[in-house]
């Protein structure tokens, strides 16, 4: 993939393009990544199928509880690799405005 300068000024590995903010993964990293969605994705159509077969509510909200929980993980991978990779190249060259993007993030998140 090529680097293009970021929205931020200057090159950065894992913030490619200037209007379309794509991050670059090594294909190890998005394959990870994949997986565990798939996983959340199993456990979302495993849950539709218990509410298809009328199954005890308390049983499909332990479902929907480890599924929550596995999506919760999966966006602290993903956060903990912003803040790892995308964060610390653009505080490396002293360029302070990916803070902003963190900052919203968190916002977002703790909603």
């Amino acid at each position: 993939m090529e680097n293009k300068e970021s929205v931020f000024g200057h090159d950065c590995p894992h913030c490619i393009g200037v209007c379309d903010r794509i991050t670059a993964r090594s294909q190890e990293d998005r394959k990870a990544l994949s997986n565990r969605l798939n996983r959340i994705v199993g456990q979302i159509n495993g849950i539709n199928r218990m509410l298809q077969e009328n199954t005890y509510p308390p049983k499909i909200l332990v479902q929907v509880s480890a599924a929550s929980a596995a999506l919760n993980s999966f966006s602290k991978e993903l956060f903990k690799d912003f803040v790892s990779s995308c964060v610390a190249e653009h505080l490396k060259t002293g360029d302070t405005e990916v803070l902003d993007d963190m900052t919203e993030t968190l916002k977002k998140m703790l909603q």
